[in-house]
């Protein structure tokens, strides 16, 4: 018999993090920040703007297959400076995410840290907390926020391949955007299916497609963060090919 206390804990993905847990402290000076851990693994990266609000919006970006924190925080970097949100860049320790290779493990550990790390520093603001990804980590993005949807309040998934999600919590947003002519991933068997298993479940989805390969597009990211930052014209607008609507 499976250990009732198992379904909350790391083996299905659930972060022991909450924001508003624990005391903050003096906050972080504006700019670049590594957030080291004692495993040897690599740091995350956290970028802190100018001019945050009392409580302030956090996304949280994952890096794909292969990737790091400096290959997804160009296309991020200016949004979070202009509009004012904290980012947050963790590094998987292996090539790709724990849950891509064989399950939650050391991944979920250090994103609890370093979530509680810049709770530390910022008093977060619960209705404006992001977790977002590309490719693979478009796919652990979904997969962890869908599981942790009363910590994630909004989930962006940029051409994610899956989401694997043994439990749900909450009802996050979703914003999913993949390119029609995406051949690693393509978008008939990944983010179609997806948005139909979102919108029988009844979350509120936005589906983005574009025209393009696997590749992160500007004015999509652009859409994303108007989506986590409460646009209204930028939320609740469900694209579905005809034969799924």
């Amino acid at each position: 018999m499976i250990d009732p206390s198992l379904l909350q804990g790391p083996l299905t993905g659930r972060l022991s993090f909450r924001p508003g847990a624990a005391p903050v402290t003096a906050p972080l000076p504006p700019g670049r920040h590594e957030l080291a851990f004692d495993d040897n693994g690599r740091e995350a990266v956290l970028v802190v703007p100018d001019g945050l609000p009392a409580q302030a919006p956090l996304l949280v970006m994952f890096h794909g297959a292969g990737g790091e924190a400096n290959r997804v925080l160009p296309h991020l970097v200016a949004h979070a400076r202009a509009r004012g949100f904290l980012l947050l860049a963790p590094q998987s320790m292996f090539p790709t995410w724990d849950i891509v290779i064989g399950g939650h493990g050391p991944d979920l550990q250090r994103l609890d840290r370093a979530l509680s790390t810049v709770a530390a520093h910022f008093a977060l603001d619960p209705t404006h907390l992001a977790f977002a990804g590309f490719s693979d980590g478009g796919s652990y993005a979904l997969s962890l926020g869908l599981t942790n949807g009363d910590v994630a309040s909004h989930v962006i998934g940029l051409s994610a391949g899956f989401m694997n999600t043994f439990s749900q919590a909450g009802t996050p947003r979703v914003f999913l955007a993949h390119g029609r002519a995406d051949k690693q991933l393509p978008i008939e068997t990944s983010a179609h299916p997806h948005a139909k298993r979102l919108l029988d479940s009844g979350y509120d989805l936005t589906l983005q497609p574009f025209d393009g390969d696997h590749v992160i597009v500007p004015w999509v990211v652009g859409r994303a963060i108007d989506f986590f930052l409460g646009m209204p014209e930028a939320g609740g607008k469900v694209i579905l090919p005809p034969n799924q609507e």
